[in-house]
């Protein structure tokens, strides 16, 4: 039998060491399926319920791998449903390849069914790589390049193949004029900058006096080398959401996150530094960064696309992270101020303090603080945590201290709902023997987690630790939303928008043979999570979660309390709570234990 074009494009995946394709079929991908058929599922087709499920789960899969995630759909529709997915891998800087079917060659221009441009479609999306193969020839070129420039420049690629090209026999490129023959295979590499340019960086961080550093997930990969320039320049360590797993909370000058999601500890480390080192972050919120004219700043980044952004930096080192702290490191100076560095430390085991003490608060019936919090000190040290976006993104913000291997991420610059989990599923796929961990809202579990959960009973028995747990904060509310109406518009809650239904989510786990629990009650919580950490199947924990729990913001006053206040004037239907729990919440900051010299309490600001 010859070998026909679909059945290149899966030798060829193999070649590249692919394992898992997420997808979803269609007849537009009809000739690629058959081509599966033949090759005994190999790379293994992993079913998603849906095209965007399919692009999170190589989203999470090439996240928590390290390795580049391949996603397939049909024509048309299908293809049009990978986009959030991959929007989601491009503005993260995520190496995902997506190949997607299209009509005949025969068919286009002439307004078929499920004809669309996807050259033009997918242009933006995969920018740095989108091309359609329309001769067989032309097959391992496009393939190679989509794969090596996925890796390369830590972004999306597509490849398009229309139907009647997946059934043609396979030929390859000739020794001839405009044929392009490849090759499989990418280098490893380290880019470091030039001796001239450390020198100036070195000048730079040598002469401050309050260093502060902020990593993101460019800095994972030097750990030990991030450590080894703080203790150097004495400075305090924020951290980008995607670089929440780069450096452990547990060491004491490590602030935790920044920006609207972030501590106050790495708040005050902006505002008061007058050096800034930034490793590996793309961190877009200028106004959490310091003044302009406040400090000097040296940016060490791989990507020279991405330099300069952000800040008005001196100096701007383009290399590996790893490998630049490792020549930045012997240029710098020992620094003998103490004082700026104990500060740090005691603002941070403040804010832990002060993090306890808000999960404590009583709520009605339980703090999605609390749930979260609990969870921390039970956390088993090779977790895989994923994160959903809206108001449970601030709770694993600020609650759960990464350490050592652990692993953890979210939609970080994109910010879309839905992918909390799917991305644990691909986590799952890349790491079968760790357990893992989705905090979701209950707007991104009705959206879309409670389909996939019909994925997850699946494939779940193929896992070495079955452990899969997704803790729905279930308060019946659209609750980052609620909140960004009440704090940012000083709009009362829109009840027609905001106000979900009560959804029985672990009894439809039960019902496809998953473990479900219902949590009511805060003294229920540790139990619960405890159990779902110790089963034997996948787990689904309904938290019954107070929506008046304010998710703050670290540069908040009793102000921002005061203009959420003034929205109760305006008829918010849950005005009683919102101000009982918003007070409540942010006064732990002033009891005993130190007040923060900015935020002292007034009385003219209580609600």
């Amino acid at each position: 039998m010859s070998m026909k074009v679909s059945d290149h494009v899966l030798e060829r995946l193999r070649d590249w060491g692919v394992e898992h394709v997420f997808a979803y079929p269609g007849d537009g991908i009809n000739g690629l399926l058959a081509a599966w058929g033949r090759a005994d599922d190999n790379p293994r087709f992993i079913q998603a319920r849906h095209e965007e499920m399919a692009a999170f789960e190589a989203v999470g899969y090439a996240k928590f791998s390290g390795k580049v995630g391949v996603c397939a759909a049909t024509s048309g529709p299908g293809a049009i449903h990978l986009l959030n997915g991959l929007y989601d891998a491009k503005l993260d800087h995520v190496p995902v390849v997506a190949i997607v079917g299209q009509t005949n060659r025969s068919a286009m221009g002439g307004s078929y069914q499920q004809e669309v441009d996807l050259l033009s479609l997918y242009k933006d999306v995969a920018s740095d790589f989108c091309e359609m193969v329309t001769v067989p020839e032309q097959l391992p070129n496009v393939l190679d390049r989509a794969m090596r420039t996925a890796m390369a420049r830590r972004s999306v690629t597509a490849v398009i193949i229309p139907a009647d090209v997946q059934e043609l026999d396979y030929s390859p490129p000739e020794h001839a004029f405009k044929m392009v023959p490849s090759s499989l295979g990418m280098p490893q590499y380290a880019a470091v900058p030039s001796d001239d340019d450390l020198t100036r960086a070195a000048e730079v961080l040598n002469a401050g006096e309050k260093v502060a550093i902020l990593i993101g997930q460019g800095a994972r990969g030097a750990r030990k080398e991030v450590m080894a320039v703080a203790e150097r320049l004495g400075a305090g360590v924020a951290k980008a959401l995607l670089g929440k797993d780069a450096l452990d909370d547990d060491l004491p000058y490590v602030t935790g996150a920044i920006g609207l999601l972030g501590t106050r500890p790495s708040y005050e480390l902006m505002e008061n530094c007058d050096t800034l080192l930034v490793i590996g972050s793309s961190f877009p919120y200028t106004q959490f960064l310091p003044e302009f004219g406040q400090a000097r700043a040296v940016q060490i980044d791989i990507d020279p696309h991405m330099v300069g952004l952000r800040y008005p930096f001196e100096v701007n080192l383009v290399g590996d992270a790893r490998a630049t702290l490792t020549r930045l490191l012997p240029l710098l100076k020992a620094h003998r101020n103490k004082s700026w560095r104990k500060k740090i430390e005691k603002d941070t085991a403040r804010w832990w303090q002060v993090m306890e003490r808000r999960a404590a608060v009583d709520a009605e019936p339980i703090n999605p603080e609390y749930v979260a919090h609990t969870l921390n000190d039970l956390l088993p040290d090779d977790v895989i945590l994923a994160s959903d976006s809206g108001s449970a993104a601030n709770w694993y913000a600020r609650h759960l201290k990464m350490r050592g291997a652990m692993r953890g991420s979210l939609s970080g610059t994109l910010a879309t709902m839905g992918p909390g989990v799917p991305y644990v599923i691909g986590a799952k796929f890349a790491h079968g023997d760790r357990p893992a961990i989705a905090l979701v809202g209950d707007g991104a579990m009705q959206m879309n987690g409670m389909a996939e959960l019909i994925t997850i009973a699946k494939y779940w028995q193929e896992w070495e630790d079955p452990r899969l747990i997704v803790a729905v904060l279930n308060n019946q509310d659209l609750n980052q939303v609620t909140w960004e109406m009440r704090a940012m518009a000083g709009a009362p809650q829109f009840l027609p928008s905001q106000s979900i239904p009560d959804v029985a989510y672990a009894d439809f786990a039960r019902s496809i043979g998953l473990n479900g629990v219902r949590i009511e009650e805060p003294g229920e919580v540790k139990g619960a999570w405890k159990a779902a950490l110790g089963s034997n199947k996948p787990c689904v924990l309904d938290f019954v979660t107070d929506p008046a729990v304010p998710p703050i913001p670290p540069h908040a006053t009793l102000d921002q309390i005061e203009a959420a206040a003034a929205s109760v004037l305006k008829g918010d239907s849950d005005r009683a709570a919102m101000v009982r729990q918003g007070f409540k919440a942010k006064v732990q900051e002033f009891l005993p234990g130190g007040r923060h010299r900015t935020e002292r309490p007034h009385a003219r600001h209580a609600p």
